[in-house]
């Protein structure tokens, strides 16, 4: 019977990393949403240098427009079990890790919120990082 089949086929990709790009992609939303506030009460409230400014900015722009194709090739890769947009993924992870450090220490004004939300974020990439690669090996094997 075709139930046969159905039984010895495996696997491979993971709900854990899948149920994470979701819940990631909400969080990036409240994230960006959160930071941009921030920038924009930042620069009202306290003496922003208008040359540091438009970099904070570009920051979290370039981050935004990262996360879609990161999330994307992520999901892509391991619903089809494919290790090649995964591991595109798992380096737009890499650039975004980078960016979000900017914001955490070298961002002009750092609030204890931009800690907080940088923090999440951070913890989520590196979780979601481990799980990339353990999905890449279990691909490749």
């Amino acid at each position: 019977p075709p139930m046969g089949i159905l039984n010895n086929s495996s696997q491979l990709s993971s709900l854990p990393l899948q149920i994470l790009f979701y819940v990631n992609g909400i969080y990036y939303i409240f994230y960006f949403l959160a930071t941009l506030a921030m920038i924009i009460y930042k620069s009202q409230v306290f003496s922003y240098p208008d040359d540091f400014l438009a970099p904070d900015l570009a920051v979290l722009f370039l981050m935004a427009i990262l996360e879609v194709p990161r999330l994307y090739l992520g999901c892509k890769g391991n619903l089809r079990e494919e290790e090649a947009p995964l591991g595109l993924s798992l380096g737009l992870t890499v650039g975004s890790v980078v960016l979000s450090l900017y914001l955490l220490a070298w961002q002009t004004y750092v609030l204890r919120a931009d800690v907080v939300l940088n923090a999440l974020l951070l913890s989520a990439y590196g979780l979601e990082a481990g799980l990339k690669v353990t999905a890449i090996a279990a691909f490749v094997s």
